[in-house]
């Protein structure tokens, strides 16, 4: 079938990325595929997904397509990488939906790129089919994210600790423009680079921002409300994304690169899931902090464009970056309005949320659960509530002021609000487990459950077995 690409990276910003080839699959094998997504792109479903194997194993890339390796750097952890790009990925192209919205697909997975140094570029079936679980939970949520539009097993293996089965995903991006891209350009003193993607941005992300007095003032404004928005989001249903690196914070606003991610269960602020995070860098707690860092570093890639004097420049820089953390809290209380089916909005609310979260803290209390369960204490009936704490004395000493600030219709808001199913650990691995045995059906299971989170479905609502251990996932995935 044809794609209609229009490739205005390629076009448009030339020496910001390397052409590359994706490796052949010796046996391609269709293993998921997003009719849902493919319509909302304006492509033939039905047709695509016949061709989808070979197409997105890349063995018969669609006509049209320009694969090119992106570059950009990082902070990984704290230290920077001057360069990272596109080691295992390839951006095939852009497509415009049906309402002229313009979105990348790429293959992640596809084999080594002039930026994939000692590794072979590759991925195994489980992390690809995982980052399509989470895509379609963060999008069913309303969270901004990346989603697959196709995951294909390549038949072929990759060594990791052991022998896999490799496969490649076919990922839909608003952009893949990361804050980690301007410092690959601002490390290298390319200030022509750096302002042409901020243009490009500007252009693509935030048109508004073309008309202000400083667009690029504008623009990083914009950016900040859009991540203060997703972080915000995030914390509200307990995602923890485990590697916050910078280049891994998007511009667009969208979730991107599940790696080491998960939705926390028992609210315990320091937890982490990335295997690699020892210091608890990215904990859930961590989250806001860690978007104030990362937006700093992309104010010190586009300094000089802020003004051409540089103590003008750092004094704009830093009036916006003051306010980060009133910006983010401000998003964070509108989420939890929501979560505690409040009527209005008054200045106390914020603090009636946090100490909703100490009498949660230490007690083991199951983030989505009791959210959830909210809706039937409305009445004053703390039954299905309290089993969920070790020492219920706290949440009892707290509802009373949470049922004097109730909207009339609070118990529905409450259900609309909070999710009954989520990505839980368990069924995760259970389902990826089978999966890289050759049984996709709780696979299935599981993308039908997450797509309607807010549908009871017991088998997919409960926490953990005993048993289960502590849940961490690695960077490499």
């Amino acid at each position: 079938m044809t794609i209609a690409f229009d490739n205005s990276w390629v076009r448009d910003l030339p020496g910001t990325y390397l052409s590359a080839s994706p490796a052949p699959a010796p046996a391609p094998r269709l293993l998921a595929f997003n009719s849902r997504l493919a319509e909302g792109l304006g492509l033939d479903a039905a047709a695509l997904r016949e061709e989808a194997a070979e197409m997105f194993s890349g063995n018969r890339l669609p006509e049209g397509a320009e694969p090119v390796a992106q570059a950009y750097a990082g902070h990984q952890f704290g230290g920077f990488s001057p360069q990272l790009g596109d080691g295992r990925a390839l951006l095939l192209g852009e497509v415009l939906d049906p309402a002229g919205r313009r979105w990348d697909i790429q293959l992640k997975g596809s084999g080594r790129t002039p930026f994939s140094r000692r590794g072979d570029g590759k991925a195994a079936v489980g992390p690809m089919l995982r980052e399509y679980v989470m895509g379609e939970a963060m999008a069913a949520l309303g969270i901004p994210t990346t989603r697959a539009l196709a995951v294909v097993a390549t038949g072929a293996p990759v060594l990791r600790e052991v022998e896999l089965p490799g496969a490649v995903l076919a990922r839909v991006a608003a952009s893949h423009i990361r804050v980690g891209t301007f410092q690959f350009f601002a490390a290298r003193g390319d200030q022509a680079q750096v302002r042409r993607l901020a243009d490009y941005t500007i252009a693509r992300h935030y048109p508004d921002a073309a008309g202000a007095d400083n667009p690029y003032l504008a623009l990083f404004d914009q950016v900040i409300g859009a991540q203060a928005r997703l972080i915000a989001q995030w914390m509200g249903v307990g995602f923890i994304h485990g590697v916050m690196n910078t280049d891994n914070m998007a511009l667009s606003g969208e979730t991107i690169d599940y790696g080491p991610c998960a939705f926390m269960e028992g609210y315990a602020p320091g937890t982490v899931f990335s295997s690699i995070d020892h210091g608890g860098r990215y904990a859930y707690a961590n989250q806001p902090l860690i978007l104030g860092w990362n937006l700093a570093r992309l104010a010190e890639a586009l300094l000089p464009l802020f003004d051409a004097d540089q103590d003008r420049a750092v004094d704009r820089a830093n009036v916006a970056l003051e306010g980060i953390a009133g910006r983010y809290r401000a998003e964070w209380v509108a989420v939890m309005r929501a979560k505690l089916g409040l009527a209005g909005a008054e200045a106390g609310d914020g603090a009636l949320a946090d100490d909703l979260l100490a009498a949660m803290e230490g007690q083991g209390a199951d983030w989505t659960l009791t959210f959830r369960r909210l809706a039937g204490a409305v009445g004053g009936d703390a039954g299905g509530l309290a089993p969920l704490f070790a020492d219920a004395g706290g949440l009892r000493a707290w509802l009373p002021r949470w049922q004097a600030r109730l909207a009339p219709d609070a118990a529905a808001r409450i259900r609309a609000a909070n999710p009954a199913v989520i990505a839980r650990n368990h069924k995760v691995e259970e389902a990826l487990a089978a999966a890289t045995a050759g049984d996709l059906a709780p696979f299935e299971a599981l993308v039908a459950a997450v797509s309607e989170p807010f549908v009871e479905r017991e088998a997919y609502m409960l926490p953990a077995p005993q048993g289960f251990g502590r849940h961490v996932t690695y960077c490499g995935t």
